[in-house]
């Protein structure tokens, strides 16, 4: 998810506070209130407020009332602002759809009776996996999500700088390790490293974790049922530490945007980041120097088999008293004429459905359809495979403080383990 541009920011700090379980009443931003309007209005809350996908959504929505006798009514608040405000928002007087992600994010605000079920519409859907669909369910077995386009997270680079130093694709870990060092001692910061906003270091720890101990193990973990201070986790943190000689120094006061920005003008020769984050940094003219690789292989048993693949889509607000309406917004959502519509606009994420057409994809983008089409397992990112609490209220503090004292491992786990078993005993 990239942060929005907008002069009103919210830290994905605030972020995970705003949908946390059990995190008790969130300041509810004055901005995000339900639009009214008249009956034959569909009413949207939006968080595409950057200006690529805020013109895109306008292209969709205008082509949905052009073959509908719907007008579309759009409440585009700040990225960050609308998650911040997320629960109050739903308990309040909600949009009757909403944009939102798949996943743990998704199936809280099910259990909580937040969303209405569109199993209905998923029994004449085409073109969706399973593996979407599983992201699209709850807890109860029931589909409330209607996804919409994706993006994985790699290590990105740009290819002028690699061939003027003459590197190559690392596959291993320690290739990667070995680049790193040949890098930093040709005067580049190796791998560009920005964690002011608390989240873009959780994609690390992710991969590092589901190469090193599989993605059956990640998920357990993000699920609670494992102990942090488990070796394998140790272990984890202790490849990381490796790593940290040849990482950007400062990350805990250097934003994603920074962070790309340093790769962009080659002062940084790698970064890991979801699609979106360096694509939006790097100029058009630019933009065809940008690469990724996958990120590489710690234990052969697992390879790179798992793919962080983050899924946006749209869910039905339960007090929206435009069901029917909403309904069929989302099923026209759900259609690859739709994702063609909106992926012509913005080039920085990938159609959900595999029968929307790929013709205007630049390099990028079919790369990117190659890596998570060729994936055994898909992985949400942290902050959404995990309880936002536990990730607001423990993660956030634990990747930044390890990032500033990475020697100290043993009393990192044990802390974040102690937490843990607080936050996973309140249900």
């Amino acid at each position: 998810m990239a942060p929005s541009s907008s002069g009103h920011r919210i830290s994905r700090r605030a972020l995970l506070r705003g949908t946390a379980a059990g995190a008790g009443a969130v300041a509810l931003p004055t901005l995000l209130t339900a639009c009214g309007g008249p009956g034959n209005e569909v009413k949207i809350g939006s968080n595409a407020s950057d200006a690529v996908p805020r013109k895109a959504f306008a292209e969709v929505f205008d082509a949905y009332e052009k073959k509908s006798d719907k007008k579309v009514k759009v409440n585009t608040v700040n990225h960050e602002a609308f998650q911040e405000g997320i629960n109050r928002y739903l308990k309040g007087t909600p949009d009757d759809v909403f944009m939102w992600f798949a996943g743990y994010r998704m199936q809280f605000f099910a259990e909580q009776g937040q969303l209405a079920e569109i199993s209905d519409l998923w029994k004449g859907f085409d073109g969706f996996s399973d593996a979407l669909k599983a992201q699209s369910t709850g807890k109860d077995g029931k589909q409330y999500l209607v996804p919409y386009y994706y993006y994985p997270w790699a290590v990105f680079y740009r290819k002028s700088v690699f061939a003027q130093h003459g590197y190559e694709v690392p596959k291993t870990f320690d290739e990667f390790r070995a680049l790193a060092k040949r890098m930093d001692k040709d005067g580049l910061d190796a791998i560009a490293f920005g964690d002011k906003d608390g989240w873009p270091a959780m994609g690390t720890f992710d991969y590092l974790n589901m190469r090193a101990n599989g993605y059956d193990f990640h998920i357990s973990l993000m699920g609670g049922k494992e102990s942090w201070t488990d070796p394998k986790v140790k272990n984890v943190f202790d490849l990381w530490r490796g790593l940290m000689p040849y990482h950007q120094k400062g990350a805990n006061g250097r934003t994603w945007q920074e962070a790309a920005q340093s790769l962009a003008q080659k002062k940084s020769g790698m970064a890991v980041f979801g699609l979106p984050h360096p694509g939006q940094q790097f100029s058009a003219a630019d933009r065809d120097d940008l690469d990724f690789f996958p990120f590489p292989e710690i234990d052969s048993a697992y390879g790179q088999d798992a793919v962080e693949a983050p899924i946006d889509g749209f869910l039905l607000a339960k007090k929206s008293k435009r069901q029917k309406e909403g309904k069929e917004l989302m099923k026209y959502l759900a259609t690859p004429a739709a994702e063609e519509i909106y992926l012509k606009r913005d080039p920085n994420n990938i159609a959900v459905n595999d029968k929307a057409s790929t013709s205007s994809y630049n390099a990028l983008q079919k790369k990117a359809v190659d890596l998570v089409s060729n994936a055994k397992q898909i992985s949400q990112f942290m902050d959404r495979d995990t309880r936002p609490d536990f990730a607001s209220q423990v993660m956030i503090r634990a990747i930044q403080q390890f990032i500033n004292k990475p020697n100290d491992i043993d009393t990192l786990t044990k802390d974040i383990e102690s937490q843990k078993k607080t936050i996973f005993a309140s249900d």
